[in-house]
């Protein structure tokens, strides 16, 4: 585990800073890639491995064979997972309490008046059933 929360783009550390994502909480790791290159590929640790501790969230890169790059790369993705984590937990909050004001506001008089004729006519059609006879 290797942390560098001082060589972190600046760009990056905002982005963290606004998230309220200490750098201290993601777990950096330089891995050997996988996939064609051969020996290069076999030789050097240019894959960037990130791991958010308390949400969970993995990225991995490995789209270039400099280090500087993916590391640059996986930084900023992890960014935009974090935001669009907290975007959609803000999202849901938002659609629950307006669900909630949706289904506690008061009806329009329109509303009531269709309401209560519904009820009207389904009371009629119930009322001419009667009851079973014992004939």
């Amino acid at each position: 585990m290797t942390s560098f929360p001082l060589q972190i783009e600046a760009n990056v550390r905002r982005r963290l800073a606004a998230l309220g994502v200490a750098p201290g909480d993601v777990d950096e790791r330089f891995v050997r890639g996988s996939g064609p290159g051969g020996q290069k590929i076999n030789k050097t640790s240019s894959t960037v491995w990130l791991r958010h501790a308390p949400s969970g969230i993995e990225v991995r890169r490995q789209d270039e064979r400099s280090q500087g790059v993916n590391r640059e790369r996986a930084w900023a993705e992890l960014c935009a997972r974090l935001e669009l984590r907290q975007a959609a937990a803000a999202a849901a909050v938002r659609d629950a309490r307006e669900a909630e004001r949706r289904r506690t506001r008061q009806k329009s008089r329109g509303q009531k008046a269709r309401m209560m004729e519904s009820k009207h006519r389904r009371a009629s059609i119930k009322a001419g059933r009667g009851r079973a006879g014992l004939e």
